[in-house]
């Protein structure tokens, strides 16, 4: 650690000012690249190479944002709010989130951004351009960002860790919620007696105390309610009495929160976030059935039925091609799963076959092998 940090010094000393900007003397950093290789003749490429990490650049400027990562030091610094930049032009699109400054504008919907990269991004909405694929399951995103969240379902990779109890999470809000438990925070709130919960699992189990509560009988199918309020709009659904107009379409509602959601239709407002890819939706059961593009990847081309696992659509395709690698050894019937085969085997109980007889290329000849002992092991 000391060598880096000499090496630091001394790449400081080495910067000598100039009209241009400051620039190193050539030969002695090109020294420092090759100490280990007697190399003394000044190659024509990739002639910056940083000595911590062995990384090398074309120009000084790049190089010298490398050495950055090293030191920890930002030469251009926020006055708001402290953030530190490598460079000036980075400052100055930051400025712009305090300033309110917006220069850049969609031209499909007059949406306005601070940044042109966020523009370019936000772009990819109108076009539907996803260019980040993911290299396991082959799901495309609009954003670099997006693609390495949802990656982390298939490597498990847990990068938020909480500093006091040191659970890791792969998402970050899932790490804000989760500190609720150290913090005391309890956003989660009971409408029938106002106790307050850190998370919402906790609150529905709460609930259950009420479940024996239910005063609020309904005259004309006897169902209970915790309060007035909810038998009164429940009554709605017997009278037919829609007293929620939509002033767009005049479409009517029994409850405020459905006409609320159906509203969505014509603002095209997208509250439902997907925590993975940022994609938004107006309804919540629609945000449910996103989800399982990210926790069940694999989607069958035939039914759109979605899986976990490539196995499992594998298995689950034998359905649709009606292949059987599955046979009976006793009467050759044929089946698509192996669980299917081994309850079949039963039928020939009293023929008592052998466990390993069955004739499926399935298994391995160790695995085979062990079954055998298994088999031997219980006469």
């Amino acid at each position: 650690l000391s060598d880096k940090y000499s090496t630091l010094l001394h790449l400081q000393q080495l910067t000598v000012k100039t009209e241009d900007e400051e620039k190193p003397q050539l030969s002695e950093l090109h020294q420092i690249k090759t100490e280990d290789n007697g190399d003394t003749e000044a190659p024509r490429h990739k002639h910056f190479s940083c000595n911590i990490c062995g990384k090398s650049f074309k120009n000084y400027t790049t190089f010298k944002m490398h050495m950055m990562i090293h030191t920890g030091m930002r030469e251009h610094s926020c006055d708001f709010c402290g953030k530190g930049f490598e460079e000036k032009r980075a400052l100055q699109t930051h400025m712009r989130l305090h300033t309110g400054e917006r220069p850049y504008a969609c031209e499909d919907c007059g949406k306005t951004f601070h940044a042109k990269a966020i523009l370019k991004m936000h772009l990819r909405v109108h076009s539907g351009e996803k260019p980040f694929s993911c290299y396991v399951c082959g799901t495309r995103f609009k954003t670099k960002g997006t693609l390495t969240r949802h990656v982390r379902i298939h490597t498990t990779e847990k990068p938020f860790v909480c500093h006091v109890c040191s659970k890791a999470f792969s998402l970050q809000h899932h790490l804000k919620r989760h500190m609720s438990v150290h913090t005391g925070e309890k956003q989660f709130i009971c409408g029938v007696c106002s106790e307050g919960f850190s998370q919402q699992t906790q609150l529905k189990r709460h609930m259950r105390v009420h479940a024996q509560e239910k005063s609020f009988i309904c005259s004309v199918c006897s169902k209970r309610f915790f309060k007035q309020d909810t038998l009164e709009r429940h009554m709605r659904i017997h009278t037919g009495e829609d007293p929620f107009i939509c002033h767009v379409c005049s479409k009517g509602f029994s409850k405020q929160e459905t006409l609320s959601g159906h509203m969505r239709v014509h603002t095209g407002e997208k509250m439902f976030i997907c925590s993975v890819c940022d994609k938004g939706f107006t309804r919540q059961q629609s945000l449910k059935n996103h989800m399982e593009v990210h926790t069940r990847p694999f989607s069958c081309e035939v039914c759109r039925s979605r899986f976990n696992k490539r196995l499992h659509l594998e298995n689950h395709m034998r359905v649709h091609s009606g292949e059987k690698p599955f046979v009976c050894s006793v009467c050759s019937k044929a089946f698509s799963r192996h669980g299917n085969l081994t309850r079949h085997m039963a039928v020939h109980e009293g023929e008592k076959p052998s466990v390993y007889s069955v004739s499926c290329q399935a298994f391995s000849q160790d695995v085979l092998q062990k079954c055998i002992n298994v088999t031997e092991g219980c006469k």
